[in-house]
């Protein structure tokens, strides 16, 4: 009797210790194992990269390199090297991506990675960030990435995708940032509808068209459209968005007037030169911004000396006539304002004597204004060599 109950005991010790050691290897799922054996396939480590040395499927793929594991499924998977300076990887990325489908992060580090987006990314239905970019990611984002209902963060940025950005994305209630700059998109921007996007990044695109008011959400901190062509009004866009923190509109061909409200926006940097806005500019107070730029637009009436508080300042290439304001001239003479270019405009005075000098840690640029230049200032290559507009044009000027 005493034997039967020393030999159920050891049995169940046995029992407990079997299943401690199954559970402390955490035998991954024969899907998941599968996919990332797919995975592996399709990818290399590029010359100087040894990512791949610890994808040993002998071994327990939960303790490879970039592979994260909850139990029997793969979690997260960040694919290469992250440290600065370490080659990536090269190939493409197989569709058995979306067989992880338990998946809440999955990023590729920067490298050479080409082909398309598989379309079964929509199968990973928990997927929270997706990063792939600085690769060579080429053709259309899929139709199907607006089914990942759970994400949060999506960058494509820096590769090579085409087509439109599929209205099914913007459509995604829980993203906080959209990054696909510097890619060869076109077409109009979606509606974006998330009320916690912070950040939609989409410089250096082909996208165009007007953006209706309500197609971007309030939330909004950073918004960054710059070097596309995109057309339109933003006078009703941009008094939505008054959290931003930075704003780059610049390099389109957005038209009509600047609303006054964006000067009283908590931003340290606006830029929305090299467009088509038009029509005076009147901020509702001091501006507190540091860097405004407002350059090469057809913007005119008087400088606010309400900018007297900006420490770099663009307003060249405008039509603005009159004065100088005086506090500007002073700010800048004190060396509060860093740089002030207010060339290619009709300005026909600026209070400052012969005398007086300019700071060497300020830039000023007086050419090619209604005026003799009371002071002789270097100006950027690109303004020229005349000093004064001829004499007819600034007599038929109406201001």
């Amino acid at each position: 009797m005493m034997i039967n109950r020393m030999l159920l005991l050891i049995i169940i010790y046995l029992f407990t210790i079997i299943h401690q050691i199954r559970f402390s290897l955490a035998i991954l799922d024969p899907t998941d194992f599968l996919a990332l054996q797919s995975i592996r396939k399709s990818l290399d480590d590029m010359s100087g990269s040894n990512y791949f040395s610890s994808w040993d499927f002998t071994a327990d793929p939960c303790n490879f390199a970039g592979v994260f594991c909850a139990g029997e499924r793969v979690v997260a998977l960040n694919l290469g090297d992250p440290r600065a300076g370490v080659p990536g990887l090269s190939g493409s990325l197989d569709p058995a991506i979306g067989k992880l489908t338990n998946l809440t992060e999955f990023t590729i580090v920067p490298g050479r990675v080409t082909g398309t987006l598989p379309a079964t990314l929509s199968e990973l239905k928990n997927l929270r960030f997706l990063g792939i970019s600085r690769n060579f990611i080429s053709g259309e984002i899929p139709e199907t990435v607006g089914e990942l209902t759970a994400l949060r963060t999506l960058d494509l940025s820096y590769n090579q995708l085409t087509g439109n950005i599929p209205w099914a994305v913007g459509s995604l209630t829980a993203l906080t940032n959209v990054v696909i700059c510097h890619n060869r998109l076109s077409g109009s921007l979606p509606a974006f509808v998330s009320q916690t996007l912070n950040q939609l990044d989409l410089k250096h695109n082909n996208l165009s068209g007007s953006i209706p008011p309500g197609f971007l959400p309030s939330s909004l901190q950073y918004l960054d459209l710059s070097l596309n062509r995109f057309t339109g009004p933003v006078e009703y866009l941009l008094p939505q968005l008054n959290l931003l923190n930075y704003l780059d509109l610049s390099l389109n061909r957005f038209t009509g007037p600047i609303p006054s409200c964006v000067f009283s926006f908590p931003i340290t940097n606006l830029q929305l030169g090299r467009n088509l806005f038009s029509g005076p500019i009147q901020p509702y107070n001091e501006v507190a911004i540091q860097t405004v730029d407002l350059s090469h637009n057809m913007l005119y009436g008087e400088v606010s000396p309400l900018f007297s508080t900006v420490q770099n300042l663009y307003l060249n290439n405008n039509r603005f006539t009159g004065s100088v304001p005086a506090t500007l001239m002073d700010r800048l003479k004190a060396g509060n304002v860093q740089l002030l270019y207010l060339q290619h405009n009709f300005l026909t005075a600026v209070p400052i004597k012969p005398t007086e000098a300019i700071p060497v840690s300020s830039s000023l640029c007086l050419q090619y204004n209604c005026m003799v230049l009371p002071v002789q200032t270097p100006c950027p290559i690109e303004t020229g060599t005349q000093k004064a507009r001829p004499t007819s044009q600034c007599m038929q000027w109406k201001g």
